[in-house]
């Protein structure tokens, strides 16, 4: 008698293990340094006028992030720890909500598991974890949003609430950067074309075919559509009530202003950079290097030298496969991929800076761990796993100067800064 095949194991538990063992790490030294630093010394003024609701401040970005940041001080104090608490919580949801998107995309527990600690040793994740900016915040509602959707996918019996919650991930995600908003979209979008070439009589009002059977395309509209305006909306309810600089001309003018201070011409900044130098890894920005709390310390936002490499012909490689076999998430991630940078391509942002890579380079090591499946699956195993390796020696390397470390000397950074534009 023939065996039933065996049915792929989900490897929840392993992942939520390693977004703890990330957190952890991330949470060692958390109030290292105890002075703001780098664009903490925007975000946390705001989040104490958000507390008082006194003067609306920081008025170009919108508010999510930064209620976030006033959370973690109304919980924990007007200190390094209640700064960073929810960032580092945020990073840690990241890294989980990567993982699980992977699995519902694919049933690989390898790909899963590996994107996890590709992501978590990239060196993105890392440092925006440790540091109360609004960039983790909307990593983590994007990638919430995808997880959510990839589930509803694979288990359509779960598809109605997981896309409410993928809504409103979504909107706080928009809520947090406007880096978001064409991402965020995509969703809704995906739904269309998906149920649209399923070939449905009735476009609009059909429960069958994909990508969620059971949800016709009105209701996915209201989850993927209309949800996500309603959460962003709802994140400005604040900045009604502050005593000075109130919204008071209504929503939609106070976005005109909001765009006004997103597009103005800027001073030239030495850290600035643009999108060829991010996909070659080639301009490094310093977020800290000072002597501080009693040593000289430092935290260089690069991306892991490795993996942001290898990781580009690994994206040929997801692209190819989505168009020639077929394969749903490789073609994603390199859609991905090049949806979010080609934003920052077209943006009309004039001062932009290697940071903005943050979702893009996420994206590219989704599909370096595609890759090493597909590598590891025809039986180069032993490549895969020297590529890991690597990995985790070069993020050792790097630790003491992505995570505030105390270093030898003041002129340490050298050890590290490999190319000159890293300086």
């Amino acid at each position: 008698m023939s065996r039933a095949p065996e049915q792929p194991q989900d490897p929840i538990l392993w992942s939520a293990a390693l977004a703890l063992g990330f957190w952890l790490l991330v949470a060692w030294n958390l109030g290292i340094p105890s002075q703001p630093y780098f664009d903490e010394i925007h975000y946390l003024p705001a989040a104490r006028d958000l507390i008082a609701l006194d003067t609306f401040s920081n008025r170009e970005h919108p508010l999510f992030g930064k209620e976030m940041i006033a959370l973690g001080m109304m919980l924990l104090g007007d200190n390094p720890w209640g700064w960073r608490i929810m960032p580092s919580l945020a990073g840690a949801l990241a890294l989980f909500a990567v993982q699980r998107t992977v699995w519902f995309g694919t049933l690989d527990r390898y790909a899963s598991l590996v994107s996890g600690l590709l992501v978590a040793t990239g060196f993105h994740l890392f440092i925006h974890s440790r540091i109360a900016m609004l960039d983790v915040f909307a990593i983590a509602g994007i990638l919430v949003a995808f997880w959510q959707c990839a589930a509803a996918m694979r288990e359509p019996e779960t598809g109605r609430w997981r896309l409410a919650l993928a809504g409103v991930a979504l909107g706080v995600a928009m809520a947090s950067k406007w880096s978001t908003l064409i991402i965020a979209a995509v969703p809704g979008l995906a739904f269309l074309v998906l149920r649209w070439f399923a070939g449905r009589r009735r476009l609009l009002l059909s429960r069958r075919g994909m990508p969620v059977p059971g949800i016709t395309l009105v209701e996915a509209f209201l989850w993927l559509g209309i949800v996500p305006l309603l959460v962003y909306a709802a994140t400005f309810w604040p900045a009604y009530h502050f005593t000075y600089q109130p919204i008071t001309e209504g929503l939609i003018a106070h976005h005109r202003f909001m765009l006004e201070l997103q597009t103005q011409v800027l001073k030239p900044h030495p850290y600035q950079s643009n999108w060829p130098e991010w996909v070659l890894n080639w301009r490094a920005i310093w977020y800290l290097y000072e002597p501080i709390d009693g040593a000289q310390r430092g935290v260089m936002l690069i991306g892991n030298p490795l993996t942001m490499l290898i990781g580009i012909p690994a994206l040929m490689w997801c692209a190819w496969q989505g168009i020639s076999a077929r394969r749903p998430m490789h073609g994603a991630v390199a859609l991905l991929y090049a949806t979010s940078l080609g934003f920052w391509i077209f943006a009309a942002k004039p001062i932009q800076f290697y940071y903005h890579y943050f979702l893009p380079s996420t994206a590219l090591l989704v599909a370096l761990a595609l890759a090493l499946s597909d590598l590891r699956n025809a039986g180069r195993g032993k490549i895969a796993g020297a590529v890991l390796i690597a990995n985790l020696l070069v993020f050792i390397f790097f630790y003491e100067i992505i995570a505030a470390e105390p270093l030898a000397r003041p002129d340490s950074f050298a050890v590290w800064t490999w190319l000159e534009s890293w300086r």
